[in-house]
């Protein structure tokens, strides 16, 4: 029992004997050290973090030897290809009065660093989103009837060359509304079947490579093992195509766009978390973001291009949202990835 509610925790734990060799990990355990518990039993402390700063053995050893726990924050752990800075807390347990095994909970303190940031990032678009429909619906209410002041003054005329001012004056009333609407975000509840994310990704390929006339070299960098996602698809289109566009624009129409998708097992997606995700990112490499409005390119008009309606962003996010999911951005020249994070089931707080 114990075991299946370890394997819920976000924080690796891990169980060492007093001979520092591991007896259990659970599931966030095996993701942080990016291998299977089969492979990872009866391995030592020294083989499990022989890379990583000299301190944690040293007070391994000590806390087993004087029955101390120790807490030490913001170590460099190395395993395999990546290196990940983590908080540890050792607990000695004891039997017979004598220390039988000693209790290790590894924190993965960029994760914590993510998660704080999207949740911060949720409030302020939730926010965000409640000041901009307010407005908008201010706006809306007087346009219909400057809209409306406008048609029946255009059937009062007969002068065409004064029609044209009224017939002006609707144009921009629609154009308006137009840009309300699109502000105000999906006016619709999305209806939701199960379907392939790749059908989806390759359906926002077929449609940049016309757009960009085959100047934009795409690669495709998909998990075969990704189980259907119930969704709406043509609002997963809409946002993904919007990126998509978004990243092309942003390459002046030249230079490669990368599709990955991969699997996430238990995932934090703002303040739940989820047993499977899935992340899909979109890498170019063009310019990337202006770091002055990093932090704001998923409010409604805010743009980086003097030609853009800062809505693009926006809309895919709250289409995702939609979701479940969140879209996140990391940016530097050259390399500039939107990750797509969305649930393959209900979460829990």
């Amino acid at each position: 029992m114990y075991k299946r509610i370890l394997d819920h925790l976000n924080a690796a734990i891990l169980l060492f004997d007093d001979r520092l060799q591991l007896t259990y990990v659970n599931t966030a355990g095996e993701i942080l050290l990016a291998d299977s518990s089969r492979h990872l039993l009866g391995l030592t402390a020294f083989d499990l973090f022989r890379f990583a700063d000299p301190s944690l053995l040293s007070n391994l050893q000590q806390c087993l030897t004087t029955a101390e726990p120790f807490v030490e924050r913001e170590l460099a752990l190395d395993r395999l290809t990546r290196s990940v800075t983590i908080n540890i807390i050792a607990t000695p347990l004891f039997l017979d009065d004598q220390v039988s095994e000693i209790l290790v909970e590894l924190q993965q303190v960029s994760n914590h660093l993510r998660i704080s940031k999207e949740e911060q990032l949720l409030t302020q678009q939730h926010t965000a989103r409640l000041l901009v429909r307010g407005l908008a619906h201010e706006i809306k209410n007087p346009l219909g009837g400057l809209r409306g002041a406008a048609q029946l003054l255009d059937l009062e005329l007969h002068d065409p060359e004064l029609k044209e001012y009224t017939h002006i004056i609707i144009a921009e009333s629609d154009r308006l509304q137009g840009l309300m609407d699109k502000m105000l975000g999906p006016n619709k509840l999305p209806n939701k079947t199960y379907l392939n994310i790749h059908e989806v990704l390759e359906r926002v390929r077929q449609l940049i490579e016309a757009e960009s006339t085959g100047q934009v070299a795409i690669k495709c960098d998909y998990d075969p093992s990704i189980p259907e996602i119930l969704a709406d698809k043509d609002q997963l289109i809409q946002a993904i195509l919007n990126i998509a566009r978004n990243a092309v624009q942003a390459m002046d129409g030249k230079g490669m766009l990368i599709l990955k998708t991969r699997i996430y097992r238990q995932m934090t997606i703002g303040r739940k978390r989820y047993k499977l995700a899935i992340k899909c990112d979109l890498i170019d490499n063009g310019p990337g973001v202006d770091p002055d409005i990093m932090n704001q390119i998923f409010y409604p008009m805010i743009t980086g291009r003097a030609e853009g309606t800062g809505l693009g962003l926006s809309i895919a996010q709250a289409l995702i949202n939609q979701h479940n999911g969140l879209i996140e951005c990391t940016s530097e020249p050259g390399n500039t990835v939107f990750s797509i994070l969305l649930p393959l089931e209900n979460g829990h707080d």
